[in-house]
Parts: C-alpha cells; structure tokens; sequence
C-alpha cells in the first residue's frame, strides 16, 4: 500500500504513534531528510540524517524489548536494511535516493511503526 509523501517533507499530525519520545525523534528524522533534500551535497547534513536514524532505531527497538514486542524481529530487519542503505551513502546524493529515503520513512512509520501503537 502506498503513502502520500508530503510535500514540503515536513511531519504532520497523521505520522503520530502516540509514544512522545518516538513521535519527536520521528519529527527529527524527517527535518533531517527535508535537510538533505535541500542540499543534496552536504556531507554534514547526511552524516547528520544518518546518526538521527541510528538513534532513532536503537530508542524503538529497546522500547520494543522492553515490552516483548512480537513483531521486534521484523521490524529490526526493516531498520537494518534501511540503516545499511543510508550508511553506504555519500554526498551529494541524488534524487532518486531523497525519494526512497522519504519514502521509505512515511511507509515505515504508517505501515509498519503504526501496528506497535497502544502495545509499546
């Protein structure tokens, strides 16, 4: 199922998982993007999104353990793959890879990070 990227890339209301610390860092995550979006050969900024991401990613896991999430597996698989991506970049990047990136964060968080609400 596809999701709508916002345009301006900008967290909205609807990406909410309820979880205050997940919500914020989610906000970031986006800003971060918007801000390689924006300056495509910024090694700093990329560096930037990447360390967001990482935090990000190890804050939702340990939420997850913290309450056996039954899906953890799966979502650490997803985190994993994306993470190495991301990882593997170097500036400038290009258009293609700022739309999988935004892509990948709005499908995430509304297909996959939206199953944990209410159990976390």
């Amino acid at each position: 199922m596809g999701y709508d990227i916002p345009e301006p890339y900008v967290w909205d209301e609807s990406f909410k998982v309820f979880y205050d610390k997940l919500d914020e860092e989610h906000k970031g995550l986006f800003k971060g993007l918007f801000d390689v979006a924006g300056d495509k050969a910024s090694a700093g900024k990329l560096a930037h999104l990447v360390g967001a991401v990482d935090a990000h990613f190890k804050n939702e896991e340990s939420m997850m353990q913290a309450k056996s999430y039954a899906d953890f597996p799966t979502h650490k698989q997803a985190h994993e793959a994306f993470l190495s991506k991301i990882k593997g970049l170097k500036a400038p990047v290009d258009d293609a890879t700022v739309h999988f990136a935004k892509d990948w964060l709005v499908t995430h968080i509304k297909g996959t990070d939206f199953k944990y609400k209410g159990k976390l």
